[in-house]
């Protein structure tokens, strides 16, 4: 009906607007916080969540009031405020309501749950539990001994909810190694996202981004204390003894790959829900996380430029590895033009990581030629740097998938060796290498080239000759059994190389038998013996005395002194006596057999015939054992 008969006409179907901006009004300012009926009580909480539709509604219909009303124009007749005055009210209760379910609404879960769940590559479904990667040692939450196997005393990412344990229990989908956690009920989120769009639409989206990113940052940077990570400059950083620096690198991967794939990704997906499509520049997840991630990186920084020395070698290797892994995770999640500063961090760093690599090594290498020390070790046992040296490059080959890339260049062929009295030589080296061999593998070689350069040089140091080739055959014999001993190392640097070394070690232990053994055999000759000077004359019985005399007292000196010696390795040791004996005893046998009838038929034979065959086969037993023989020992009758 049109109402032209004058007959009462229904009313219309909604209110008319000012009807409406009136009743908007009087809810708006019914939830005023000035009001001391309502400053402690929330609209999106407790028993009053019925009133939240209806405030939104009543927000959006001044919202369009402020935005239609003409320039000098004011509101309603019968509206207390002007629109703008109301939109204001509204936003202090609206910016309220938001911090409110930032900070009430957090879902709980286990801290110390996700170094494991960052260490993961695997995808799960989001109702599967987290299945660590049994081929990632970082699995284990006790790896580093700091996870606390005490649930109860295991920290939180926030305090106490106001909402029911079934809205705020943990859950988390994946994508490649990214696992984001519901941070928020998806209610709350919803809530968020509502509040958000009404804020922003009414000129208020600063200030909604900086309630945001202020309680925010401050859930992440809970996160990281209950992780570990340390404010530390890069000064501090590199002021740090090597010991503690070592343990917090392990425990800085452990934190990296919970913060880019857990805790940052998770931050990325609630603002998302919150704030997709309403803040282009990506303003809240900014001001969210770009600090704690420059904080987080600065630490890696640190090492990237540090200085470089052997000892740092294997946890910059870790560095690097678990940043070149995290960078594809980095990249989703820091994917927008405002944080993309980064992402070119992060490669920087593994690339200032995989030159302090290099320079690592290559410090390694001038280490091993300026180590001089000048005292022998005693009983030409294996040096010190013989043992350190190949327990560090048996570990570099345990590296070799990320060194095969990291080192691009071979050593050069000319190169400074430390002389024996002038201090350094220029030696042009021949290097026992085939051509396809690996940059690393070359260095490899170099490694063990110039250590065996200067073990030689330490051999000189011994007064003893003989032992001066059983310290060079210790000490290479340790060098082919390391070699030899490690699958991933003979792979890298191929089995040429050890030959050579087993051939010259095997060389230096003939050397060792000339140098002790034969002036010794050369008591047991028959030249000299026969009165006539031919061997069907008769026997001088004093030269042969005398031969005796000079044999016992040459091998008692022996046995004394080179029982001292060392030679650690069991089965080299025993080769080694078999050798000896395959000599001495045939050798002592036979003159024994052919004389001795001329010294028992005279006085005092044991005064010359001192040892059986089975005495000197025992005394041999005491050679190299590296202190002094027994003294009980007693001779058995010949």
């Amino acid at each position: 009906m049109d109402g032209s008969d004058g007959a009462a006409v229904s009313p219309p179907p909604f209110p008319p607007p000012e009807r409406e901006l009136e009743a908007a009004e009087d809810l708006i300012l019914r939830w005023d916080l000035t009001s001391s009926s309502t400053n402690e009580r929330m609209v999106f909480d407790g028993g009053h969540r019925s009133e939240a539709e209806p405030y939104l509604r009543a927000v959006d219909e001044i919202s369009r009031a402020v935005r239609n009303l003409t320039p000098g124009a004011g509101g309603s007749s019968k509206m207390s405020l002007t629109p703008a005055s109301t939109i204001q009210i509204a936003m202090v209760r609206l910016e309220d309501e938001f911090r409110h379910i930032l900070v009430s609404r957090v879902n709980n879960f286990d801290i110390h749950s996700l170094v494991d769940l960052g260490s993961l590559s695997l995808t799960r479904s989001r109702s599967d539990d987290p299945i660590p990667d049994p081929s990632d040692p970082d699995t284990d939450a006790n790896a580093d001994g700091e996870a606390d196997d005490d649930s109860s005393h295991r920290e939180r990412f926030e305090g106490n909810t106001s909402s029911p344990a079934s809205s705020n229990t943990t859950s988390y989908r994946s994508t490649s190694s990214i696992h984001e956690i519901d941070l928020l009920p998806i209610d709350a989120a919803n809530d968020l996202r509502s509040i958000a769009i009404r804020m922003i639409s009414a000129g208020y989206g600063r200030e909604c981004f900086q309630v945001y990113g202020s309680v925010r940052k401050s859930v992440v940077e809970l996160c990281f204390r209950h992780l570990g990570i340390e404010r530390l400059s890069i000064g501090d950083v590199q002021r740090l003894e090597w010991d503690t620096l070592e343990s917090k690198i392990r425990r800085w991967i452990r934190a990296a790959r919970a913060c880019f794939r857990i805790i940052f990704s998770s931050e990325r997906r609630l603002c998302n829900q919150i704030f997709d499509g309403l803040s282009a520049d990506d303003t809240p997840f900014t001001e969210t996380v770009k600090g704690a991630a420059v904080q987080l990186l600065s630490f890696a920084e640190a090492i990237s430029i540090g200085r470089r020395s052997p000892e740092k070698l294997f946890k910059t290797l870790d560095l690097h590895d678990a940043l070149a892994d995290l960078l594809p995770d980095v990249a989703i999640v820091f994917k927008s033009r405002a944080l993309e500063t980064i992402n070119t961090q992060v490669a920087d760093i593994i690339a200032r990581l995989a030159e302090a690599v290099r320079g690592i090594l290559s410090e390694f290498e001038n280490a091993i030629l300026r180590e001089s020390s000048k005292v022998p070790v005693p009983g030409g046992t294996i040096h010190p740097l013989t043992r350190y040296v190949m327990n560090y490059i048996s570990l570099i080959s345990d590296y070799k998938q990320t060194l095969i890339q990291l080192i691009t260049s071979r050593p050069p062929a000319t190169n400074r060796l430390i002389g024996d009295d002038s201090g350094e030589v220029l030696l042009e080296v021949n290097l026992p290498e085939p051509a396809n061999h690996s940059p690393l593998a070359s260095h490899l070689i170099w490694i063990i080239f110039i250590l065996q350069y200067n073990l030689e040089i330490k051999a000189q140091q011994y007064r003893d000759t003989a032992l001066s080739h059983i310290f060079f055959m210790n000490n290479l014999h340790y060098i082919v059994q390391k070699v030899m001993g490690s699958p991933e190392f003979l792979e890298v640097i191929g089995d040429d190389y050890p030959r050579k070394l087993t051939a010259k070690f095997r060389q230096l232990a003939t050397s060792y038998e000339r140098t002790t053994w034969v002036k010794i055999l050369h008591c047991l000759r028959d030249e000299g013996l026969h009165v006539g000077g031919s061997f069907s004359s008769s026997v001088s019985r004093s030269t042969l005395r005398e031969r005796f005399k000079a044999f016992n007292a040459a091998f008692e000196e022996v046995h004394r002194i080179q029982a001292t010696w060392s030679v650690p390795d069991s089965q080299l040791r025993e080769e080694l006596r078999i050798s000896i004996l395959e000599k001495l005893l045939p050798a002592y046998r036979s003159f024994l057999g052919r004389f001795r009838h001329h010294i028992e038929s005279g006085r005092h034979p044991d005064l010359y015939i001192k040892y059986s065959a089975e005495d000197l086969e025992i005394a041999l037993s005491d050679f190299f054992e590296g202190c002094p023989p027994p003294v009980h020992r007693r001779r058995k009758s010949p």
